[in-house]
């Protein structure tokens, strides 16, 4: 009934002329012909015929006695001659009523070349991510990770794609891809052994064989229903000590299913790994489930971190967590941290452990090294 009513309402908004028709589900494409040969011209026209189509469909809808409302996404893509296949018209429009979806739907968009273009390069970016491991172009980069004292006590795998024609690619750039298209638990596991054999390597070097090092657990990888088996698998496989692996989950893994969460991370306790909860500040107002996990560690995020410089509130908000923390009997490791203002705040509040750019950036395993080797001589 509803979809009935919707075409009709279009059919009203439009010429005999003009083409109704519903591809699919809810998506419904009209062809409007013989607008204006001038581009401004029919851009306007067939601006004011699209909104008046959307005023119409926004109206309330009686379906025998229930009342439904509907939110409508218009794309609009101009004809320009016959280099323009249907599909590629077809796409265009797609793309623009999608872009308005994005962004609340209810309105009306024009496609804009610039939109194609980044379509573009994310499905290139796509393609090429997909064979990224097996060409060597992943690599993890380190950043050390301080106590109070400023000496070493781990570190934090972060991921790096060294892409050979776009050079370095960071996380932000491919991660949301990543998550997208369902690749992230099969990079996530190789960043998992990777940052697993990095930690065999150092057990037999006296300058980095008693750190923690971090890696960093995504949501899809850890709804993987066997993966405290892959990460059990992947300990024994590369014979190191479980005590000094140490995963990062956010708030999005633990929220997500609470139960499965707490089976999960119990297991992972078992096998002697250690677990840090990020983002916490967002889950200040859950401290019932919060109490029930077993964490080791909470990291306060870098962004509360940063905008915790001149705001008194955000001041607060840092307190409030150290203080929560601390009665969990949570350690707390401040992340992000990049001044000596920074690094004095959270030392009065007896936080554990620091990272950020006051200490180092993160770096390749032999600039990393490097850097201890140059700690350890300063020191002595």
């Amino acid at each position: 009934l509803m979809l009935i009513e919707v075409a009709r309402r279009i059919k009203e908004c439009v010429r005999e002329v003009d083409t109704v028709a519903r591809l699919g589900g809810d998506e419904f494409v009209i062809l409007v012909e013989g607008i204006s040969s001038n581009e401004q011209d029919a851009s306007h026209k067939i601006g004011m015929i699209a909104e008046k189509i959307r005023e119409a469909l926004a109206r309330p809808y009686q379906l025998k006695e229930h009342e439904y409302t509907s939110s409508p996404s218009i794309g609009i893509t101009l004809y320009h001659g016959n280099e323009e296949s249907v599909d590629m018209l077809l796409r265009h429009a797609d793309l623009a009523m999608y872009q308005v979806k994005n962004e609340g739907r209810n309105a009306v968009r024009f496609f804009d070349p610039v939109m194609q273009d980044n379509v573009e390069r994310h499905d290139a970016l796509k393609a090429d991510l997909q064979h990224a491991a097996e060409r060597d172009e992943l690599c993890l980069y380190y950043q050390v990770q301080v106590d109070s004292d400023q000496n070493p006590v781990g570190a934090e795998a972060l991921l790096r794609w060294q892409h050979p024609l776009r050079g370095l690619v960071m996380p932000d750039q491919f991660i949301p891809v990543a998550e997208e298209s369902g690749m992230m638990p099969d990079i996530g596991q190789w960043v998992l052994n990777k940052a697993c054999a990095q930690l065999a390597c150092w057990q037999g070097n006296e300058l980095v064989r008693d750190l923690t090092l971090t890696v960093n657990i995504s949501a899809r990888q850890f709804e993987q229903p066997d993966f405290v088996a892959q990460v059990s698998a992947i300990v024994e496989r590369h014979l190191i000590r479980p005590s000094h692996l140490k995963l990062e989950l956010t708030h999005g893994v633990v929220s997500a299913d609470l139960n499965g969460t707490l089976e999960k991370m119990h297991a992972l306790r078992n096998l002697g790994i250690s677990l840090s909860i990020i983002d916490f500040d967002s889950v200040y107002s859950s401290l019932h489930s919060m109490k029930r996990l077993s964490s080791d560690h909470l990291k306060i995020h870098h962004q509360i971190v940063q905008e915790m410089a001149g705001e008194y509130s955000d001041a607060q908000l840092v307190q409030a967590i150290v203080d929560l923390a601390r009665d969990m009997e949570l350690d707390v490791f401040a992340e992000g941290v990049e001044t000596d203002a920074q690094l004095a705040f959270f030392k009065q509040r007896a936080c554990k452990a620091y990272q950020g750019y006051l200490f180092s950036r993160p770096v390749p395993i032999g600039a990393f090294e490097a850097l201890l080797e140059g700690r350890v001589s300063s020191r002595n």
